[in-house]
C-alpha cells in the first residue's frame, strides 16, 4: 500500500497549468547577496500561493541557510514505499471488522444503542454472528486479525447440553487455553428428544415402491418399520451441576449464561444434580456471570427452590430474562411463588409468560385454573418492585400491580427507573364471560384505561420512574395503529387519554404533558359492510387516542 493511495494522504488535486519562465528571461544580478529576484505575482491570482503539482517544477528563488532555522524537515516517502496492514492502529482494524461483521456490542450493555427506548436487550441472538464459517476465513488475513476475528467468533458459544458435547468442548478449550478469555456469552441448549436409532441414513428420504407393499401402508410407517426411526426422551443430557462446573472452570471472563430447556408435550425437566437424592447440594459458583437468560424456562425452573439453587451459584447476578414457550397456569403459579423473594442484587427483570400476540374472544381455560388457586399473580409480582430498577413483562396484568407496587414503595428510596409492559389481557372478575380483547371490545378498552390510570396514580410513589410503556398488540387487527397504548418518556406522554388520566397526571407528575390530545379518530378509519376498515397505508401510530373514541368501533362489530 503506497502512501499516495491511502485515504489519509490523497493524491494531488486537479493539475493546474503552471508555466515556468525561460532561463534566458531570468536576470541574475551578480552581487554579494546572490539573491534571485522572482517576478511579482499578478494581483489577479486567486490563491496566495501556487498549487503544488507533480512534475519537475523549477524553483525561482533560493532560501538562505539562516532563514531555515526552526523549519522542520519531513522525509518524503517515495511511491515505492509500502506500509503493512499490521502497522495500523488496533482501532482501525476494529472499525474495519465492525464494518464487515457488524458493530461488536459490549457484553454488559443492555440497550441496542444510546437513546434506545428498549428497556432490556434481547439476548436471544446477542453477540453471535450468523455466518461463522465465512468469518473464520478472515483470521488468515494477518496475525493481528487472527486475534480480533477469534474474539468475535468465540464471543458467543452455543453448546449442546449433553455429556459428550460438554466433554468435547472442555477438552478443546484445555488444548487451546488462549481462546477461553474470548468467551463472553455461553449458551447451553438441552435437547428434549433423542433418536432411538442414530445409525439411520438421513440421505434416504422415501423408500422405493415395492409390489408387495401392503395397501394403505404409508411411507412414514414403512420407514419407521424398516429403519427404526423413533424418538424417546433424552438419556444423555447433562445436569446443571455438570454445566456449572464446566463454565466455572473454563470461562472465567463470561458474563452471560443462557440455558435453553426446549419445548414439547410433557417435556422433561433438566436435572439440577447428577444425584438428586443427596440433600443439601450446591452448584459450582460462577462469580463472573451477571446476566441469566432462561429460554423454555418451564423445563429449568418450576419452583422457588429451583430458582434459588441457580441464584445461589451466581452471587453477582443482576439481570434475569425468563421466557416460556407456551402459556400455562403452572407458569403463572411458579412465577407468583418466586418473584416476591428475588435477591437484593437482582435489579433487571424481563419475564415473558405469553408470546402469542393475538386477540382473544374469551380468556382461555388455564386462566381460570390460576384463580382457583387463590393466588393473584399481579399482587405477587408487585412485591418484587421495591428492589428492581428495570422491569419488562409480557402477559396478563391488571391495575392491582400498580396499586400494590405504590403501597410497597417509598418515594425517597424507590429505585425503579423503567417499566415496559406488553399486555396480553387485563385481569377481570372470573364471572365475566366476555373478557376478550381487541379494539372493538369496549370492556377491554375500559379495563386497559383502568390499568393506565393506576399507573398514573403510582407515579408519586415511583418517583424515580422515567420510562413507562404499556402496550397491547393484536397482530390480526385491521388497524394495528389503533391498538391501545400508553407511554411516558422524558415527561412526554403519548397514547390513550381521558379526563381522569389527565387529572391524575397533573397531580402525580405535573411536569408530564401530552404531545397532543386528539378528540376524534383519524379520518381514514371507517366502516364497510359492517366491518371496520383502515387505509392500506395506515401504519403510523397516532400520538394520542381518546378513550371515548373506541365507542364508535364497538357495538357488536367484528374485525375479520
Amino acid at each position: 500500500m503506497t502512501t499516495a493511495s491511502t485515504p489519509a494522504t490523497p493524491g494531488p488535486s486537479s493539475p493546474t497549468s503552471v508555466m515556468a519562465l525561460p532561463l534566458e528571461q531570468i536576470k541574475i544580478e551578480d552581487d554579494d547577496d546572490g539573491e534571485i529576484i522572482p517576478p511579482i505575482r499578478p494581483s489577479s491570482t486567486p490563491f496566495p500561493q501556487a498549487d503544488m503539482v507533480e512534475g519537475n517544477i523549477q524553483c525561482l528563488h533560493r532560501l538562505d541557510p539562516d532563514r531555515m532555522d526552526g523549519v522542520t524537515s519531513y522525509p518524503i516517502l517515495s511511491e515505492s514505499s509500502t506500509s503493512t496492514l499490521d502497522n495500523l492502529p488496533t482501532e482501525i482494524h476494529d472499525c474495519v471488522l465492525d464494518h464487515l461483521l457488524g458493530v461488536r456490542a459490549s457484553a454488559s450493555s443492555r440497550t441496542k444503542h444510546e437513546g434506545s427506548t428498549k428497556v432490556l436487550r434481547n439476548w436471544s441472538t446477542a453477540l453471535r454472528h450468523a455466518r461463522r464459517r465465512e468469518v473464520a476465513e478472515l483470521a488468515r488475513v494477518s496475525p493481528k486479525w487472527r486475534g480480533l476475528v477469534q474474539d468475535r467468533l468465540y464471543r458467543h458459544l452455543k453448546i449442546k447440553g449433553t455429556t459428550d458435547s460438554i466433554l468435547e468442548a472442555y477438552e478443546w478449550f484445555c488444548e487451546h487455553p488462549h481462546l477461553q478469555a474470548y468467551v463472553k456469552h455461553i449458551e447451553i441448549w438441552f435437547p428434549v428428544f433423542q433418536q432411538k436409532s442414530p445409525t439411520f441414513d438421513r440421505t434416504l428420504r422415501i423408500p422405493t415402491p415395492t409390489p408387495d407393499r401392503p395397501r394403505g401402508y404409508g411411507a412414514t410407517e414403512l420407514m419407521n418399520g424398516m429403519y427404526g426411526l423413533t424418538y424417546k426422551s433424552p438419556t444423555s443430557n447433562s445436569s446443571l451441576e455438570d454445566v456449572f462446573e464446566f463454565v466455572a472452570s473454563t470461562f472465567r471472563e463470561a458474563g452471560i449464561l443462557t440455558l435453553e430447556g426446549g419445548d414439547r408435550k410433557k417435556p422433561p425437566m433438566v436435572k439440577h444434580f447428577r444425584n438428586s437424592s443427596i440433600p443439601g447440594q450446591r452448584l459450582a459458583t460462577i462469580r463472573g456471570i451477571r446476566t441469566l437468560v432462561c429460554k423454555g424456562q418451564w423445563n429449568i425452573i418450576r419452583s422457588r427452590d429451583d430458582f434459588n439453587t441457580i441464584a445461589e451459584a451466581l452471587p453477582n447476578l443482576n439481570e434475569w430474562h425468563g421466557n416460556y414457550a407456551k402459556p400455562k397456569s403452572k407458569s403463572y403459579l411458579s412465577m407468583a411463588a418466586t418473584l416476591p423473594y428475588l435477591p437484593q442484587n437482582l435489579t433487571h427483570l424481563n419475564i415473558c409468560l405469553e408470546n402469542d400476540y393475538r386477540r382473544e374472544a374469551v380468556s382461555p381455560g388455564f386462566v381460570r385454573k390460576i384463580t382457583q388457586k387463590d393466588v393473584h399473580f399481579c399482587t405477587q409480582f408487585a412485591k418484587a418492585i421495591p428492589t428492581l430498577e428495570h422491569v419488562a413483562f409480557t402477559g396478563r396484568l391488571c391495575r392491582c400491580f400498580f396499586d400494590d407496587a405504590a403501597k410497597l414503595s417509598n418515594s425517597r428510596t424507590s429505585r425503579l427507573k423503567s417499566i415496559d409492559l406488553t399486555v396480553k389481557n387485563v385481569c377481570r372478575p372470573t364471572f365475566v364471560w366476555n373478557d376478550g380483547t381487541g379494539i372493538t371490545d369496549m370492556q377491554f378498552i375500559l379495563a386497559f384505561e383502568q390499568l393506565v390510570l393506576a399507573a398514573a396514580k403510582s407515579l408519586d410513589k415511583l418517583a424515580a420512574l422515567q420510562f413507562l410503556k404499556i402496550t397491547f398488540i393484536d397482530l390480526e387487527s385491521q388497524v394495528p395503529a389503533l391498538n391501545p397504548y400508553f407511554q411516558l418518556e422524558n415527561n412526554q406522554l403519548t397514547g390513550i387519554w381521558s379526563d381522569s388520566i389527565v387529572e391524575t397526571l397533573e397531580r402525580t407528575r405535573p411536569a408530564a404533558h401530552y404531545l397532543e390530545k386528539a378528540d376524534i379518530l383519524p379520518d381514514d378509519v371507517g366502516f364497510k359492510d359492517g366491518q371496520i376498515q383502515g387505509p392500506p397505508l395506515f401504519q403510523k401510530r397516532p400520538l394520542s387516542i381518546k378513550v371515548s373514541c373506541y365507542h364508535s368501533l364497538s357495538g357488536g362489530i367484528t374485525i375479520t
